[in-house]
């Protein structure tokens, strides 16, 4: 049985205003210098021809987003200006070190494509849906639906659904990270079609 949280209408009275959006929290800190830096590096690396630099951009990048989650949690710094500030960092890097990887790897196309559509578009909009309810982040999403967290924003779910197709081209094993691709997108395309059941419901 799913319980869903309050109607948007409620968000006012039942998320603490603190956590709506404040901009001077360390969490957002770290996510302004790691996504400059690594799409600053990334797009040099790419500019240059020179792949090390797109290594040491992805290496700025994952560092980063860990270090910024951590802040956030460890501070109880999380707010709602921060979750889409990191989301919206991600697709920033994704799509440097995507093409960069792709002036290098050309072979890698039919999978750059079906992962960047996924991530850039599904992911984007299923990613921001928290927004519909009074929830601080994706993370928060267990409240509303278990399954479309488990599937999505778990720590098994997020290692999986990059580190997959990451590790299938740094093994040069293309065809299985298109797979895993294509398997991610199923995932996507199922949530987001149950978390727009869940929006139809409460809104009725």
């Amino acid at each position: 049985m799913t319980t869903l949280a309050p109607p948007p209408t409620h968000l006012g009275r039942d998320l603490d205003r603190s956590r709506l959006g404040s901009v001077r929290t360390v969490p957002n800190v770290i996510t302004l210098v790691r996504t400059v830096t690594a799409v600053t590096i990334g797009l040099v690396g790419v500019a240059a021809h020179h792949p090390a630099l797109l290594v040491v951009a992805y290496a700025v990048y994952w560092v980063g987003d860990i270090l910024d989650g951590w802040s956030a949690r460890t501070l109880g710094q999380e707010t709602r200006l921060g979750a889409v500030f990191d989301i919206v960092s991600d697709r920033a890097c994704t799509s440097v070190l995507c093409v960069g990887l792709l002036a290098h790897l050309s072979a890698v196309l039919p999978l750059a494509v079906v992962f960047l559509l996924s991530f850039m578009v599904l992911d984007t909009m299923l990613s921001l849906s928290f927004l519909c309810w009074p929830l601080v982040s994706p993370n928060d999403f267990h409240r509303v639906d278990h399954r479309v967290w488990l599937l999505n924003w778990s720590p098994a779910a997020k290692a999986a659904n990059t580190a997959g197709v990451v590790a299938a081209i740094a093994l040069g094993a293309y065809a299985v990270g298109l797979a895993v691709a294509l398997v991610v997108v199923g995932v996507k395309m199922w949530s987001a079609a149950r978390v727009l059941r869940l929006v139809e419901e409460q809104g009725r």
